[in-house]
């Protein structure tokens, strides 16, 4: 294996691992805190609204658009630091 081909390796297997949190992330705010959780998160109130209801129907949404940013910065980090960045 060339030393390209072992970077290369080595990007991808980083990028999958930032995938694989943020989705973990983005399962346990909607499927956990929405669902599951959602009786408990109920007894908290946000301006006047359940926490588990807001985590069903908004919360999930926000976390998921938070996501797409934070991993939009990670990549971008992650290409500079393997010189795979547009120029």
């Amino acid at each position: 294996m060339t030393e390209k081909q072992a970077s290369m390796k080595a990007y991808w297997k980083r990028n999958l691992r930032y995938l694989l949190i943020l989705l973990i992330i983005w399962f346990i705010v909607s499927y956990g805190f929405g669902i599951l959780l959602v009786e408990p998160l109920n007894t908290i109130k946000i301006a006047g609204f359940p926490l588990g209801f807001w985590f069903a129907q908004q919360g999930s949404i926000y976390v998921f658009v938070i996501l797409i940013f934070v991993y939009v910065r990670l990549m971008n980090k992650l290409d500079k630091e393997f010189d795979v960045d547009e120029k």
